[in-house]
């Protein structure tokens, strides 16, 4: 197959009906399958995707609500294609840019092309700016040059979607996380919608959380199979300082001074405690990682059911 899109969508009734002909239309002359993951919606929206969907979709249905980041996961996870493509599903993007993408893809030999919202359509103060903000913030501090790394439509070869390793809410680092699997990036302008049914999912807030984000990455990038170089170059300048410090309060002591008011002596205690903290702090994350890595393919996330669309010569339905 050359193609699996994979749509997240949450409480998206009113989008179904013309996000599937959106995707058709742009897709006909393509051997493509569609996967619309429902991250737990609370109105149509799977009963809506149900009576849509052909021979080329399949729906994987979340027992509860995982988060945008889960839901791509759990699609990439699932896509038989060469090529996977990310799609927001508000119509916000819009599929007829795929077919461009996929050309240039192939031509440059990249192995992600993201897209680039020129004209975005969103509100200034509440998205534009924190975006721009966050953008450049991730721009500066990881040193991967985009200029929109919020825009889900993206498309990847497939063995770099299936080893970004997708968790929590780090669907707007997946071009850190695929430039640190090696990939090779570029970006495209695309085409950028106002949204017309729903509200969104995503407000101000999510700003914020880029920070913490952040600080994750820049330790993956750096330190992800090597903490102790992190934590054992911190701990081991304190210990230092802090024994250094406990042993000129003992001379001290020896010659009789009185050395249980000193301040000097809470800052050696709390350097050597903080030091062998840190220490054996790497060490934990050290043996972590090693788990990590060497542990079972375990998900997170729950399929409550798959649903595989109806041919039109066939009644064929897998629940």
């Amino acid at each position: 197959m050359k193609l699996s899109v994979v749509i997240p969508v949450m409480n998206e009734e009113d989008n179904i009906a013309p996000l599937f002909k959106a995707v058709r239309e742009a897709l006909k002359d393509i051997d493509y399958e569609l996967i619309m993951v429902d991250d737990g919606s609370s109105d149509k929206t799977v009963e809506k995707m149900k009576e849509l969907a052909d021979e080329r979709t399949k729906i994987l249905v979340f027992n509860r609500n995982f988060g945008q980041t889960t839901a791509m996961a759990a699609g990439i996870d699932e896509a038989k294609g060469e090529l996977i493509v990310t799609l927001d599903g508000d119509l916000q993007n819009d599929p007829a840019d795929i077919p461009m993408m996929i050309e240039k893809l192939e031509k440059k030999g990249w192995d992600l092309v993201a897209g680039r919202r020129a004209k975005r359509q969103d509100g200034m103060f509440l998205r534009k700016i924190p975006s721009k903000i966050a953008n450049a913030i991730i721009r500066k501090t990881t040193k991967v040059y985009l200029h929109d790394y919020g825009c889900t439509l993206k498309i990847f070869k497939a063995d770099v979607a299936k080893n970004l390793g997708l968790y929590g809410e780090l669907h707007r680092f997946i071009p850190v996380l695929a430039k640190m699997y090696g990939a090779k990036i570029t970006e495209v302008d695309v085409r950028h919608h106002p949204r017309i049914h729903g509200e969104s999912k995503y407000g101000i807030g999510r700003t914020f959380r880029v920070v913490s984000d952040l600080l994750l990455m820049l330790f993956m990038q750096k330190y992800r199979t090597k903490p102790m170089h992190l934590f054992g170059t911190l701990g081991i300048p304190m210990l230092g300082a802090g024994l250094l410090i406990d042993a000129y309060m003992f001379l001290v002591k020896l010659f009789g001074e009185d050395i249980g008011q000193r301040p000097l002596l809470t800052l050696g205690v709390m350097l050597t405690l903080g030091g062998i903290q840190l220490i054996t702090t790497g060490f934990i994350a050290e043996l972590i990682m090693r788990t990590y890595y060497e542990s079972q393919n375990k998900k997170p996330y729950t399929i409550k059911e798959v649903y595989v669309g109806k041919s039109k010569n066939s009644d064929e339905t897998k629940d």
